[in-house]
């Protein structure tokens, strides 16, 4: 008899087929994405080889094209217009007086707007036209006394805005002047002013390709009205020493051609000799007024005589050309070479890549007249060095830190002084550079002209190195900006870790150009600005002055306010506001105690005037920082007020390890007021 079933084995069975299934799908899954993953690996590597293929195409077009440009250097080159000294001058213009709100008149109330007719009776709507009346006249006396500070605030801006103008304008008639100067010297056959001319054109000029170097001793013959010049020329590694690139797949690399050695030294050959007939063409085209019989160029370029071993210039290039001679030449026609060595009777190196060195007729030194002066063994003192020979060690300086830089020689404070490469990938690139033998700190206006120069020139960034130092108006306009400032002490130790001398000598003098400091409180320091501050809406604000180490204050003494108006050592104090300024502290920066790190601005609302007002109408703020004789040197932007808070950090001066000082923008707002402002600083409010 058989025994009945139970379904288990059943039950058993299903579940094993399930199992099965699932690990059947599991292993469709695997093997799809392993097909998905042995895809996408396939594209991928088509895709990379795709790049590099692409990247090799890239860069052999680039060798290609930087070829050619060196074989058109000189046609391109004649394409650019000639100097001229008036391209120099300075149109006579300055922003135009823009007084802003100040220009608008203040409202005067209406009076039809105060008119009643309330009250049921005869002595009640009398009663309310008194009120009316008395409403109206109060707003209108507070009107006119609002109008009228308008129009002292208006008066004393427009006082300040002629002076400003009228020294604008002063300074561009003084430039202008200047270049005339130079120009009719020129005329006269002064040597000074012929060199500064003509190196002048040779620095201006848009003839060169990017890199090229352009350093230049000149000396001008004025009995033989001949301008002797040395002109540095390009390196033999200007010329690409591979010739193409290929991607090699099976090996994952790129394959690089190296270029010929004949042809890469036939075509160096070739651009010394374009360099030599342009810097002629250059010369003779901004000879405009007539001071020209003759230019007598020598080539070189910086290294180590390879007999002697030592540093120095190596002519690879010379030649004497008169301007009759010159000037019956086609020049975009010719061939360099042949054009140098037959038809001007000049000379190249036989092998420039080996520095083989030619003999000049005649240098710059022999004239008499020599731009550059360099000093002697004993470590020069910045202060007192030539203003040439500065120039030269600053462009050493760049050189020494593996840049390209070249420098015109000449002391052109309005220009750039020196002209830097830096070769480094992704951070590199032109730099130009203004230095600035100053004894007193350097103004923001040299900053704000190096940031316009740097613009003007298309370069990657601008360094102004002095051998004073920066006030914070100078880093605040800095900050954001492709600009580096590097000051005396920071030169000094540049200089040094380079290997090269330097010093600054005991006992600086003042600069005594600046003009006789405003003092708006008796004791204060000469060396000081003051911080005016501005803002739109009626709320009526205390500004207050914290000296502080981090985010703590000094102590109660270095906390500047209504009722401590001055520091105990005079170096901050509240004064009293010039137009258009509603609050003003000033600050002798150098004067802070060295513990100082910090120097923060702040404002709360009065109480005693509006009691019940908040900062959401603290609008269009600013700080203008400006000089002892209240010139302003830089605006600093503040953030806006906020709704419930009634104190607000409006911003720090923060010091830098090099002793100058940063302009941070503040932000934070308090709905405690001054007090619980001043006590995140560490300072104890008594209850």
């Amino acid at each position: 008899m058989s025994r009945r079933s139970t379904g288990f084995v059943g039950t058993w069975a299903e579940m094993q087929r399930q199992q099965q299934r699932q690990l059947e799908a599991q292993a469709r899954r695997q093997r799809q994405e392993a097909q998905q993953a042995r895809a996408y690996q396939r594209r991928a590597e088509q895709s990379h080889r795709e790049y590099r293929q692409a990247e090799a195409l890239r860069r052999t077009q680039e060798l290609d094209a930087r070829v050619a440009a060196l074989q058109g250097l000189l046609a391109a080159g004649c394409q650019a217009p000639p100097f001229r000294a008036s391209s120099l001058l300075r149109a006579e213009e300055v922003e135009p007086f823009a007084p802003g709100t100040l220009a608008q008149p203040v409202p005067m109330p209406d009076w039809n707007q105060y008119r009643t007719q309330s009250g049921w009776t005869a002595g009640r709507r009398a009663q309310a036209q008194a009120e009316a009346r008395a409403r109206f006249e109060r707003d209108w006396h507070a009107a006119q006394a609002a109008e009228a500070q308008r129009q002292r605030q208006l008066a004393a801006y427009q006082r300040q805005y002629q002076q400003w103008a009228d020294a604008q304008l002063a300074d561009v008639r003084r430039y202008n002047a200047g270049v005339v100067e130079v120009t009719e010297g020129v005329r006269r056959l002064d040597p000074g002013s012929a060199v500064e001319y003509f190196t002048g054109a040779l620095y201006a000029s848009t003839a060169w390709p990017e890199g090229f170097p352009r350093q230049v001793a000149a000396a001008y013959d004025p009995a033989a009205r001949q301008l002797v010049l040395d002109w540095e020329l390009p390196g033999y590694d200007v010329v690409p020493e591979v010739k193409s690139v290929r991607y090699m797949p099976g090996v994952g690399q790129d394959k690089e051609t190296p270029r010929p050695v004949t042809q890469r030294r036939a075509l160096y050959r070739e651009v010394l000799a374009q360099c030599m007939l342009l810097v002629l063409h250059e010369l003779f085209g901004a000879d405009e007024p007539g001071a020209l019989e003759s230019v007598n160029l020598n080539g070189f370029v910086d290294g180590h005589d390879p007999v002697t071993g030592r540093p120095g210039h190596i002519y690879l290039a010379t030649v004497m050309a008169s301007r009759s001679t010159f000037g019956d030449l086609h020049l975009a026609q010719v061939d360099a070479g042949s054009c140098l060595a037959d038809a001007l009777r000049g000379q190249v190196s036989a092998r420039p890549d080996q520095l083989t060195p030619v003999r000049p007729s005649r240098l710059p030194r022999d004239v008499g007249n020599q731009v550059a002066a360099h000093g002697g063994d004993e470590e020069p003192d910045l202060h007192d060095m030539d203003p040439i020979a500065f120039e030269n060690l600053v462009a050493d300086l760049f050189r020494a830190m593996g840049m390209q830089a070249v420098t015109t020689q000449r002391s052109n404070d309005g220009g750039v002084d020196v002209d830097a490469l830096d070769p480094a990938p992704i951070r590199g690139g032109k730099i130009v550079v203004q230095v600035k033998r100053y004894r007193g700190t350097v103004p923001p206006t040299a900053v704000r002209d190096l940031y316009g120069t740097m613009q003007d020139a298309g370069a990657n960034k601008g360094v102004l190195v002095t051998t004073s130092g920066f006030g914070p108006g100078s880093h605040t306009f800095a900050n954001g900006k492709p600009l580096e400032l590097v000051s005396g002490s920071e030169l000094v130790d540049l200089l040094h870790r380079h290997g090269l001398r330097g010093r600054l000598g005991e006992g600086a003098r003042p600069d005594t150009a600046r003009p006789a400091p405003y003092s708006p409180s008796p004791g204060l320091p000469d060396d000081y600005n003051v911080l005016g501050m501005s803002w739109a809406g009626g709320v009526a604000l205390d500004v207050c002055a914290l000296v502080c180490r981090g985010n703590r204050v000094l102590s109660d003494e270095h906390f500047v306010f209504y009722n401590n108006p001055r520091t105990a050592d005079g170096t901050v104090r509240a004064v009293a506001p010039t137009a258009p300024d509603k609050a003003a502290i000033c600050v002798s920066f150098d004067g802070l105690p060295d513990e100082a790190d910090r120097f923060v601005l702040v404002a709360a609302v009065d109480p005693e005037v509006n009691p019940d007002a908040d900062l959401s109408g603290f609008t269009d703020a600013r700080i203008r920082l400006l000089d002892p004789g209240l010139s302003e040197l830089a605006r600093l932007e503040v953030s806006d007020g906020r709704p419930r808070e009634t104190a607000l950090v409006l911003g720090s001066f923060r010091r830098r390890r090099n002793g100058d000082w940063d302009f941070v923008l503040g932000g934070r707002g308090y709905t405690g007021g001054l007090e619980a402002l001043v006590q995140d600083f560490g300072i104890e409010v008594a209850q």
